[in-house]
């Protein structure tokens, strides 16, 4: 039965997976053979100021990004899990967003951003409020980017959504018989019982925050103004495909999977675990 999954996984993941891990100690683009060099294609990169650009803007959304998709994927959770009537429309209402094709979904943020005829604008005007050039200005662009990825949090909501039907009725109904009001019911019973759910939410952010800042970027600002909104998988599809250095780019990939792994490792340690009452 698992035999499907394997060979998908092995010829999507494993194998490219493999190819990566030997083009980054290779230079290679794409016509002649690769050839071996060892650790030049790293020490290439650590000496160009755009890898760390595209590092420092990359963490810089990551670390803006992740909170407040938690944050708000936590509190549509905690108002929609609920039956009500209405509940499912307002449900599927916060998941639509991320069923949007990310080329689309870019494509309509770039006309809300529009600063002469752009909805935003339109509406801060009449608020008499400042209508800035978002993504033409290097202070405005990433938090434009940050912004609109705040609204692709569907999957994140349907796993919190998950947790909290999966706490039982009964600590509640005791919580409410012993006087506790709201507040207190949420800091003593919900979150801690939903900290594996939030811990895994906050993983999953994190890797799929860098991954989808390619399209957005791409599309929306092309890395700018002035390398405002470089990424580091922008970067990586730039030096592969427009300046054919298959091996930098391997290299690069390379770093910005350990950086990944290091980020989940610290998060785990800073956490002190899954979120488990009884983990040792």
């Amino acid at each position: 039965m698992l035999l499907p999954f394997l060979f998908g996984a092995a010829v999507l993941i494993i194998v490219p997976g493999g190819i990566t891990l030997s083009l980054a100690f290779a230079q290679y683009d794409g016509l002649a053979p690769p050839r071996w060099v060892g650790l030049h294609n790293f020490r290439s990169l650590f000496v160009d100021p755009l890898t760390f650009i595209a590092i420092s803007n990359t963490s810089l959304f990551v670390a803006l990004t992740v909170p407040l998709r938690v944050l708000a994927a936590l509190v549509l959770a905690l108002l929609l899990h609920r039956p009500a009537r209405g509940v499912g429309i307002y449900r599927a209402a916060v998941y639509l967003p991320t069923i949007i094709p990310g080329v689309a979904y870019a494509l309509i943020w770039l006309w809300v951003l529009n600063p002469v005829s752009g909805p935003l604008n339109l509406v801060l005007a009449a608020l008499g409020m400042p209508t800035p050039a978002w993504l033409a200005e290097s202070r405005t662009a990433l938090p434009a980017l940050v912004a609109a990825g705040l609204f692709q949090l569907g999957e994140s909501f349907v796993v919190l959504l998950a947790g909290l039907h999966a706490i039982p009725r009964d600590y509640y109904q005791a919580a409410l018989i012993d006087g506790a009001d709201r507040r207190q019911i949420l800091r003593t019973i919900t979150l801690p019982l939903l900290a594996p759910w939030l811990m895994l939410v906050v993983m999953r952010e994190l890797i799929v925050s860098v991954q989808s800042s390619f399209t957005p970027a791409l599309l929306m600002t092309g890395g700018g103004p002035y390398y405002a909104t470089l990424f580091l998988p922008q970067l990586i599809y730039e030096t592969a495909f427009d300046r054919f250095r298959f091996g930098d780019a391997a290299a690069l990939t390379l770093i910005t999977l350990l950086g990944l792994g290091l980020g989940l490792l610290l998060l785990h340690r800073a956490a002190g675990g899954w979120g488990y009452a009884d983990e040792t």
